[in-house]
């Protein structure tokens, strides 16, 4: 188990690291420009993001009573969000991608800036420092964002060269990262039905997904679907490395953040399902319109 916890952290660090260089080597700055000149779209990101997810999931864990280490899971996900595999997600609803790169560098830098001071404030004795915290989120997060960045701001043919390969190797190391979450902790999340995580988890991801879409106002759908997609997924590496920085002791907070998984990608297909067919019928009324 030792060597088989030792692969996990490799393979989700490639998978974390991976994700952000790959979006670092893609991203074009004009394009995010749009989003991040959107002052309501940067409001309505910072506030669901670093306000109101970490309250809903403080919240959800009062209204279903949870153990503290399955709480403390919940927590470390309301303060983590967007998945780095949500341009599929708002491609797949036709959202704008534009504004999706601007909600992923939002989000990536908000993370690093918020987490390591929020969660000691929010879980109680918790055994491990704001610095321990944000060590991990830096170099998993942020250094190959910008490394990326760099390498696509000084060459674009480069950029464009490298991101295949580290688009496949990043697709490895996700699939190893799932088949050994499975192996590490699959045993464990047979008995978390009887916690009432998996209703925990069911609530939150359907609540984030349809308040951040309906209350989004004043922003179009290929926006609104955009910050709802976004807040829906969760950035799952940045959830658990706290955990890993703590020495991973925690074993039913980690199964907690395991489990929200398939839940979040769940809730993230079927919102962005849903929500895309009333886009296209608002799009069809428009064009029918004298």
């Amino acid at each position: 188990m030792d060597i088989l916890n030792l692969l996990l952290k490799i393979a989700l660090v490639i998978f974390m690291a991976g994700n952000l260089l790959d979006m670092g080597l893609r991203l074009d700055p004009r394009a995010a420009l749009g989003g991040l000149r959107d002052g309501r779209f940067v409001s309505y990101t910072l506030l669901w993001g670093f306000v109101l997810s970490p309250a809903l999931a403080v919240g959800v864990s009062l209204l279903i009573p949870l153990a503290p280490s399955y709480a403390t899971g919940l927590l470390l996900m309301g303060l983590a969000p967007c998945a780095p595999f949500l341009p599929a997600i708002v491609d797949k609803a036709k959202g704008d991608l534009g504004y999706t790169a601007a909600l992923m560098l939002m989000t990536a830098v908000g993370t690093v800036a918020v987490m390591p001071f929020a969660l000691p404030l929010l879980v109680q004795g918790l055994s491990v420092s704001s610095w321990q915290i944000a060590k991990p989120l830096l170099a998993i997060i942020l250094l190959p964002l910008a490394v990326g960045m760099l390498i696509r701001h000084q060459s674009a043919d480069l950029a464009a060269r490298a991101q295949p390969l580290v688009k496949k190797i990043t697709g490895v190391a996700t699939l190893a990262t799932a088949a050994l979450l499975l192996i590490v902790y699959g045993e464990a999340l047979l008995g978390v039905p009887g916690t009432l995580a998996v209703a925990a988890l069911l609530v939150y991801f359907a609540a984030l997904a349809a308040l951040s879409y309906w209350l989004a106002f004043g922003l179009g759908y290929a926006q609104r679907i955009v910050l709802s997609a976004g807040m829906t997924t969760r950035n799952l590496g940045a959830a658990m490395a706290p955990l890993f920085a703590a020495g991973g002791t925690d074993q039913e907070a980690m199964i907690m953040v395991v489990l929200g998984l398939p839940i979040m990608v769940a809730a993230a297909l079927l919102a962005a399902r849903w929500f895309g067919r009333q886009g296209k019928t608002r799009a069809a009324a428009s064009v029918r319109l004298p």
